[in-house]
């Protein structure tokens, strides 16, 4: 198979060590890797499973699993991949006969391959449409949500998902625009609306939150967090990267409240981030934080 001409660029999965000595993987275990993309972090879960073990992997970027299967499809390893959004995972482990698993990964970011591509409106480095949309396939583009959202409605999106304090100044030059179905009309509303000397973050900001308005990140998060631990096995880790302060946020409030109910013993006081050779290495890492935890009861 031939990788899609957007992704010839390699993903480096982020804090490959600490993922795998988090998981504490068994041998003979089942894992489910919710995020598996063009599998990376698979590639070292699969390297300590034996062929009794079991490798679950969700996606919903049907490009990045064509890679994924690529990878793997001529190896006799223990993993078969899904078009499925990692809250999802509870209906496939059941169809896939299996009623727990021993650990679960998420990392929440963007692959390298997705911000890379001019083809899907990710990164305001990127050229094309403004889609945005995980799978390609369903749902509306982030040109699509903007056309539809009122100016109030625009500037909450960008307020609370990107926590940017101008939010009311480039809502109002988005919806002034004219055109705004490329990646080029949405730098411009927001060129016209920030200052110059924090303008580079201002764009990171918007792009992120119309990203997780568009894919209901949060909600999808959500749905995972009130669910997972009961399909976990009994000393079962969960390992969560996440890459902004609100899935953080959301991340350890959860452990907190089952390390209260006597379910999870937190493994991780702090959030792991990235040592600095990788940050220096890897520049997409650096807002990475780590926190995992394992099921006691």
């Amino acid at each position: 198979m031939t990788m899609p001409q957007d992704y010839n660029q390699p993903h480096i999965p982020v804090m490959l060590s600490e993922v795998t000595q988090y998981l504490n993987l068994q041998r003979d275990g089942v894992y489910l890797d919710g995020t598996v993309g063009a599998g990376g972090h698979a590639t070292q879960i699969l390297n300590h499973l034996s062929s009794h073990g079991r490798l679950i992997g969700l996606d919903r970027d049907a490009e990045a699993l064509d890679i994924c299967n690529d990878r793997f499809g001529a190896s006799a390893r223990p993993i078969s991949t899904h078009q499925k959004s990692y809250h999802q995972f509870p209906e496939v482990i059941q169809e896939l006969g299996v009623p727990e698993v021993n650990g679960i990964l998420l990392d929440l970011g963007l692959s390298s391959m997705q911000l890379d591509s001019d083809m899907r409106g990710f990164a305001f480095e990127s050229e094309g449409n403004l889609d945005m949309r995980f799978n390609g396939d369903t749902g509306k583009t982030a040109s699509d949500l903007i056309s539809q959202l009122s100016e109030k409605e625009l500037t909450e999106i960008i307020f609370q998902y990107g926590e940017e304090r101008h939010s009311r100044k480039i809502a109002r030059s988005i919806k002034a625009m004219k055109s705004m179905t490329t990646v080029a009309d949405l730098k411009e509303a927001i060129r016209r609306s920030t200052p110059p000397q924090q303008r580079h973050k201002s764009l990171a900001r918007v792009f992120q939150a119309l990203r997780i308005a568009v894919n209901g990140e949060l909600d999808k998060l959500k749905s995972f967090l009130d669910s997972f631990v009961d399909y976990l096995s009994i000393n079962g880790r969960v390992v969560i990267m996440s890459y902004h302060s609100l899935e953080d946020r959301m991340v350890k409030h959860t452990f907190r409240a089952l390390k209260q109910a006597g379910k999870l013993n937190v493994l991780t006081k702090k959030p792991i981030i990235p040592s600095a050779d990788e940050q220096a290495q890897n520049s997409r890492s650096r807002s990475a934080k780590l926190r995992a935890a394992e099921r006691i009861a």
